[in-house]
């Protein structure tokens, strides 16, 4: 994955993020995905972790039932 531009909570504005490992490569984790990026002003870091799977929305039978 290349670099992404998100909110910096250091900076306090839109900043370019990247990985510091490369893609594939993370010594943290068993696929290799790394879920740190690293402001590219600051060096703050953030953790960003994509589901490999989609969730799987609750069935509305699973629901009929239940009172709020």
């Amino acid at each position: 994955m290349g670099p992404i531009f998100r909110p910096c909570q250091d900076c306090g504005g839109e900043q370019l993020f990247e990985q510091p490992h490369a893609t594939g490569s993370c010594p943290d984790a068993p696929d290799g995905m790394c879920p740190e990026w690293s402001c590219t002003e600051c060096g703050a870091v953030m953790l960003v972790l994509v589901p490999t799977q989609p969730s799987q929305p609750a069935a509305l039978a699973d629901v009929a039932g239940r009172v709020a």
